[in-house]
């Protein structure tokens, strides 16, 4: 695996809610050209790190660099423009939409024309649109699913769905993108053709931070996993190391393995 240098970092992030401490002085890198999982029990702050990073909360202290530059705090649409995208653990789409109009939203920040080109249908307003089609077609193409792209998106299946939300987050060229669970929901077969994707998704250039808890998808595709308990890290290291950590085995079944369970 070839990287060019850290693109995320995180550096002493806490993060309080009401007296909680959610995230208690979690500190590690992302570099470029990397699959990084993020694992841990349920409730161990691992979508809170997300939305830490993705600008929904900001951090009680700490810092967040991207590429050096820190972002602690900055506001979604703000983090969106450093070329940063996420996508939920519930699929966030326009259920109502065609899955082709899903994909162009993706784009929309990195169109230049405005409403007023738009109501006059201007030569360089159409060269515009019918660019932003071809790349949002490609992008399906590439996904696998071009052949919905004038299907609603609440007609297709939950796989489908998934593949469109990462359609969407890819097709506006994100420096990092930030998977929240891609395979919940997923069946066996699903779940490893979802891997495929997302090893498939580096040919972009894309550095990928991902949080999920079937351990065969993390095993198989992360270079590195970093472990959330309580929202401290607890461990840090390639995925063999990881699995058989015994602190990572007494965070998730309290002792009574000798290596975390695929799920």
């Amino acid at each position: 695996m070839k990287t060019n240098g850290t693109l995320l970092q995180l550096q002493d992030v806490n993060k309080q809610f009401d007296g909680l401490l959610a995230i208690a002085g979690v500190s590690f890198a992302v570099n470029s050209g990397e699959i990084v999982s993020l694992i841990g029990p349920n409730g161990a702050g691992k979508t809170t790190l997300f939305n830490l990073i993705s600008g929904v909360y900001p951090p009680t202290s700490g810092q967040i660099l991207l590429n050096g530059e820190n972002i602690t705090g900055m506001k979604p649409y703000q983090i969106a423009t450093k070329r940063i995208a996420r996508t939920f653990q519930s699929v966030q789409i326009f259920q109502e939409m065609t899955v082709l109009e899903n994909v162009l939203l993706g784009l929309h920040h990195r169109l230049s024309s405005g409403f007023v080109k738009g109501m006059l249908h201007l030569p360089g307003e159409r060269r515009e649109e019918q660019s932003a089609g071809t790349q949002a077609r490609e992008m399906l193409e590439q996904l696998g699913i071009e052949q919905l792209a004038e299907r609603k998106a609440d007609s297709i299946s939950l796989k489908e769905q998934r593949c469109l939300e990462i359609a969407r987050s890819v097709v506006s060229k994100p420096r990092l993108l930030l998977l929240d669970e891609p395979a919940a929901g997923l069946n066996i077969r699903e779940t490893e053709e979802m891997g495929d994707i997302i090893q498939g998704l580096r040919q972009y250039g894309l550095t990928i931070l991902l949080v999920e808890h079937d351990m065969n998808l993390v095993m198989s595709i992360a270079h590195r996993v970093v472990v959330l308990h309580h929202g401290m890290k607890i461990a840090e290291g390639l995925p063999e190391e990881v699995q058989s950590n015994q602190e990572v085995i007494r965070a998730y079944l309290g002792g009574g393995s000798q290596r975390v369970p695929p799920t």
